[in-house]
């Protein structure tokens, strides 16, 4: 089943990241390992790191700039969506902390939460883009922000060497008959067979730790069985790439882009493997900023805009996967 294209425009976007940088060379001699394992290992050079900042500030940094580069200010807006794997604490929902962080410039606005895993900002643009094109918001602010670094088990070398911390924001509105930019089509799916692939067990109800005869640490530390996580993505991304671009009557040799989320080293050779990209269209940020969750995505599209990889009229393609398992993809004019 197709979707219809969707005239969506990205008017502006912006990144922020803690201060403190942690290098492959501090984690090799934490682990008494020759210098350069790390990096040569997981493709990671250097990650940020969260010591002060929380999620929402990250966010607010990442929509300030979002703003500007839309040349629009905060009564423009009339919804923030928050769209990250992971909360900034159980109760509000993470888009009412980044407005209280924000403060009254962004008051009385429309604002929730649409979760995804690392995929969060991909189904929070398709989901808004319905809403935008219809006429129910003008101007969207969808931010992505996680902080990885109180879930990673910091006494074992793996999970902890790719990922870190940071956020990510974009501004969309409805573009205009004059505009090329739109969403030509998308495409999510779930394999739930796989939901135990990557997982926090704490965090909710089910693992409360007014219900457990023993310690929640354990619980709320990030497992991954990255095995198992590949063998799946591996086996279902051919079809799953090529349903994507029948959708959208074209072939990757005319997508001038692709911006992946940034999973692993292993999961970015493979995907350009797997569908036959020079790695030279492809957007690749892992070495200086490891897998930020939800906000590797729309990170590596605002490095892809500033950097002027991608101009206006171009088209892209983004794509990923996340825990679930689920597989997400669009292919857009920039």
């Amino acid at each position: 089943m197709t979707n219809p294209r969707r005239n969506i425009r990205i008017s502006g976007t912006g990144v922020a990241v803690p201060e403190h940088v942690l290098t492959s060379d501090e984690i090799d001699r934490r682990f008494g390992l020759p210098a350069g394992t790390v990096f040569k290992r997981y493709g990671v050079r250097a990650r940020h790191r969260t010591v002060e900042e929380n999620a929402a500030q990250l966010a607010a940094r990442a929509c300030e700039e979002a703003l500007a580069r839309a040349n629009l200010s905060w009564s423009d807006i009339d919804c923030l969506v928050a769209a990250s794997a992971t909360m900034d604490q159980a109760l509000p929902y993470n888009a009412a902390m980044v407005l209280a962080t924000i403060g009254p410039r962004a008051n009385r606005i429309a604002a929730f939460d649409i979760g995804a895993s690392c995929l969060s900002f991909l189904v929070a643009l398709d989901t808004l883009s319905y809403l935008v094109e219809g006429g129910r918001y003008h101007n969207v602010m969808i931010v992505s922000a996680d902080i990885a670094t109180f879930a990673l088990d910091w006494s074992t070398l793996g999970e902890s060497a790719i990922f870190g911390d940071g956020a990510a924001a974009a501004v969309i509105r409805k573009s205009s008959e004059a505009e090329a930019s739109a969403i030509l089509t998308s495409k999510i799916e779930i394999h739930a067979e796989g939901v135990d692939h990557c997982h926090i067990k704490a965090g909710g109800s089910r693992y409360h730790p007014r219900r457990l005869s023993e310690s929640i640490d354990p619980l709320s530390l990030f497992h991954m069985n990255g095995p198992r996580l590949f063998r799946t993505v591996s086996r279902e991304l051919p079809r799953f790439v090529s349903d994507l671009f029948s959708a959208a009557a074209l072939t990757i040799g005319q997508i001038r882009l692709v911006v992946p989320h940034q999973a692993s080293r292993l999961a970015l050779d493979h995907l350009s493997k797997r569908l036959r990209i020079d790695p030279a269209r492809t957007i690749d940020i892992l070495a200086n900023f490891g897998n930020q969750v939800s906000a590797s995505l729309p990170s590596a599209l605002h490095h892809a805009i500033a950097g002027g990889r991608l101009d206006r009229g171009g088209t892209v393609l983004l794509i990923g996967t996340g825990a679930g398992v689920t597989i997400g993809g669009m292919v857009m004019v920039y």
